[in-house]
């Protein structure tokens, strides 16, 4: 009996110490003026922690390599060095300090202190519930695509993620960029040609002010993150059953409730 008690105990004092440790980082999303950053982020003891290569891929002029058993970035006459399991990194061999880690084969640094070494900057936005980078980069959006896009999206998808919010404006913009829909946002929102493409319209909930977070989705998607590829089509099964889709479209993906598909559909011959 003793010895179950004290077995017991040890265990229940284990599962204490692991506890804090296994519910400490928790992913966050992280945005390049505007663009998400599509590999995991993390927010663990109160910093904000990303993969230097996602990041620097999103700012775009930048070669990263794996030497030495660090990670080395060039771009120009700047170089990060980053060796995971090191309290520091480099930039052009001044010291910064940040804990670097290696995580799923991704070297990952704190993101604050990177942006102050490469003069970026750094903000913590509520609306999108993580950190938003800035360049200095002025981008500029169309006022009236932004304005019909963020509220198709807004009436879609508000309830959903980030990433299946991004996935609505994706379609739309895939619309438009397609030689089978209208050419312009707005155009393919309100687009009739084979009866209303989207309820909000019917249902005038289309004309509803948009949330923040499609705000920031819809930016992101005119900045260019892609969850889909080529898809021109979705509908929520829990509200429709999209026959006609299922039917004539190629399935690729389901995000939160809704299901994605391609414009082209496979045809498999029939044995004979």
């Amino acid at each position: 009996m003793k010895r179950t008690l004290t077995a017991l105990l040890a265990l229940l004092t284990a599962l204490l110490l692991i506890r804090p440790a296994a519910a400490a980082a928790r992913t966050v999303p992280v945005t390049v003026d505007d663009a998400l950053l599509r590999e995991t982020c993390y927010l663990e003891s109160g910093s904000t922690l990303v993969p230097l290569r996602g990041l620097l891929g999103l700012l775009g002029g930048w070669t990263v390599s794996w030497q030495s058993g660090q990670a080395v970035a060039v771009s120009g006459s700047r170089a990060i060095r980053a060796r995971p399991g090191a309290s520091s990194f480099t930039v052009n061999g001044v010291s910064y300090p940040g804990a670097v880690s290696l995580r799923n084969g991704r070297t990952y640094l704190p993101l604050r202190p990177l942006c102050e070494a490469l003069g970026l900057s750094v903000q913590w936005d509520g609306d999108l519930g993580g950190a938003a980078v800035r360049s200095g980069r002025a981008r500029s959006y169309d006022t009236e695509d932004l304005y019909w896009l963020s509220r198709v999206i807004s009436a879609e998808s508000r309830g959903e993620s980030l990433e299946g919010q991004i996935a609505v404006g994706n379609v739309v913009l895939n619309r438009a960029r397609s030689a089978e829909f209208p050419e312009s946002i707005r155009a393919v929102v309100f687009d009739r040609k084979d009866g209303v493409q989207f309820e909000p319209v019917s249902n005038g909930s289309i004309y509803d002010a948009p949330t923040p977070r499609s705000v920031i989705a819809a930016k992101a998607a005119l900045a260019g993150t892609d969850s889909l590829g080529g898809c021109l089509y979705f509908y929520a099964p829990a509200l429709s059953q999209g026959t006609w889709i299922k039917n004539n479209r190629t399935y690729y993906t389901t995000i939160g409730c809704h299901r994605f598909s391609l414009y082209f559909s496979i045809q498999i011959p029939a044995l004979r």
